[in-house]
């Protein structure tokens, strides 16, 4: 960096977080989920399963991403769509994004995080939700 290039400088003061997440950067996105008791809409289900096949697309259209990276969105998606949902696929899958297709983890991690998601969760049981709420920090 030259003396005349402007610089990028972030300042933040953080005080009395109750709970849940703080992210701060440049390009920082956050989600915020909550875990509830009640099934979500059919309209809900229909977006998230709209938003794992444009991820889909995504992960086949990419080159340098893992063929086996598709298959592991249909795990995922099946996880997440099972009468009880499976976390720990859900958790496998998102780390194996992390050591095989890092470029996608940010959308595979929204897609566990997902509001939809969390209200599968939830309505599974007060237990799963908990073990949701501890291994995926929601």
């Amino acid at each position: 960096m030259t003396r005349d290039e402007p610089r990028n400088e972030i300042h933040a003061t953080v005080s009395q977080v109750s709970g849940g997440q703080v992210a701060i950067g440049g390009t920082v996105s956050q989600t915020s989920t909550t875990v509830g008791s009640s099934a979500p809409s059919a309209t809900d289900l229909d977006d998230l399963m709209r938003q794992f096949e444009a991820l889909r697309h995504e992960v086949l259209a990419d080159p340098d991403t893992p063929d086996a990276a598709a298959d592991k969105l249909d795990e995922l998606k099946d996880a997440v769509t099972a009468e009880k949902p499976e976390l720990s696929t859900m958790e496998y899958v998102r780390d194996w994004f992390v050591k095989h297709a890092p470029k996608f983890v940010g959308a595979v991690t929204a897609l566990v995080v997902n509001p939809v998601v969390g209200a599968l969760v939830g309505a599974a049981g007060e237990a799963l939700a908990a073990e949701f709420k501890r291994r995926f920090q929601v």
